[in-house]
């Protein structure tokens, strides 16, 4: 198993274990993706937009072939 050094305590921790056994600091890895989802606030927004965008466009285009279908027959 690996090891890596606590940086709080700077006491050895195993890589998987939960949290630091000397300390009780978290032990999770903490990366760039991890650090944009949870505070890149733009992230949701995009995504809220890019769900809804999409329905409402599927939904006028729906609603504008089934005039043109009523219209012409």
């Amino acid at each position: 198993m690996e090891k890596k050094k606590c940086p709080q305590c700077k006491n050895l921790i195993l890589k998987n274990s939960p949290t630091c056994l000397y300390c009780g600091r978290p032990n999770k890895f903490i990366t760039k993706e991890y650090v944009n989802k949870k505070w890149n606030k733009d992230n949701k927004k995009k995504l809220f937009d890019y769900i809804f965008l999409n329905k409402y466009i599927v939904f006028i285009l729906f609603l504008i072939f089934t005039i043109v279908i009523i219209i012409f027959s």
